[in-house]
């Protein structure tokens, strides 16, 4: 009867111990979780996705704590980064762009993933459809204009030669090379491509293909970005332009024109997703998110640049956007 009584009172302990551990509570009685977000590299455009997830939950009364990470460029060490998020069975997985949302999906079996910032997804083999996600896997994808970009650089700048640096081992970049060489065709531009491995090739790649371009048109390619200011170096003092598919690295200048859209916005909706998931919406059921609103787009041009350009942007077009850089400072309407 006493052994009895005891294993009981055992049991209860156990049971009650095993309750607060999958419940884990703050001191306001909110229950908390575990979110891990990693990227594949520190730039502001992707500081900024991670930023908008973190808003929204917060702003949605989320009780959570983050694990941050940041792969630096490099593909293993965000294999090591998800091992981790497996390790200590994070309630989501977020992962800023491509080869760090690959990393989490290959790894993580029975935690939720949710890919941001992804141009292809259907490419990188992260979902089947666009129409929901795939098995514990979904996210938002940042795909951009690419063929009306280069429409658009064409009638304003004059280029006749498009140059294209991109990351040869990451696949959303190679996605976005067959963009831009349709683009070219349909413009009836000549392209010319640099391809590069990492960061540290950027500026050498500026460095080669400056000579032979009228203008240089970037992608949302993550590994360029996050060595923008040297690609604005070089092709500043050659006086030729830059069209960037991301205005939030060209916030600061150097870069004729600027379209797409807005990254902080992408993360908030990211978080959106999460926020889904961690309300009991399972992964599979959720569609892919694209930023379609003409509300989640930007429209900049540098009047800097074009002066130094010797480039005339039409008062139409300038018109249409909302942010203006000139004289070293950023306007937005």
């Amino acid at each position: 009867m006493k052994l009895t009584k005891s294993i009981l009172l055992l049991a209860s302990a156990v049971s009650l111990f095993a309750f607060a551990g999958c419940n884990k509570k703050s001191s306001d009685g909110k229950k908390s979780v575990k979110i891990g977000i990693a990227k594949i590299v520190q730039h502001v455009a992707l500081d900024s996705v991670e930023q908008g997830v973190i808003d929204v939950l917060k702003e949605n009364g989320v009780n959570a704590t983050y694990d941050l990470q940041n792969a630096n460029g490099d593909t293993n060490t965000a294999a090591q980064i998800a091992m981790k998020y497996r390790d200590e069975n994070v309630d989501v997985a977020v992962g800023i762009a491509t080869p760090v949302a690959l990393a989490l999906a290959n790894t993580l079996s029975d935690i939720p993933v949710v890919f941001g910032t992804v141009t292809d997804p259907l490419g990188a083999g992260l979902v089947s459809t666009l129409e929901h996600g795939e098995r514990n896997i979904t996210g938002m994808s940042d795909a951009i204009p690419t063929e009306l970009h280069i429409l658009l650089f064409k009638q304003i700048a004059g280029i006749k030669t498009l140059g294209y640096i991109y990351t040869s081992n990451e696949a959303n970049s190679v996605s976005s090379l067959e963009l831009v060489k349709k683009g070219c065709e349909q413009a009836g531009l000549k392209l010319v491509t640099q391809a590069i491995t990492n960061s540290s090739e950027v500026k050498q790649a500026a460095e080669t293909i400056i000579n032979r371009v009228d203008g240089l048109y970037l992608t949302t390619d993550n590994t360029v970005f996050s060595a923008l200011s040297a690609v604005k170096e070089v092709f500043g003092e050659a006086k030729k332009p830059i069209f960037s598919g991301d205005v939030t690295g060209a916030q600061d200048g150097g870069c004729l024109i600027a379209s797409g859209f807005n990254y902080y916005k992408a993360g908030r909706a990211t978080g959106e997703i999460v926020l889904k998931i961690l309300n009991g919406e399972k992964p599979e059921n959720i569609p892919v998110r694209f930023m379609t609103d003409p509300s989640d787009s930007d429209l900049l041009f540098d009047l800097d640049v074009a002066k130094n350009c010797g480039i005339q942007i039409p008062a139409d077009y300038l018109s249409k956007a909302n942010m203006i850089f000139e004289n070293g400072k950023l306007t937005k309407k």
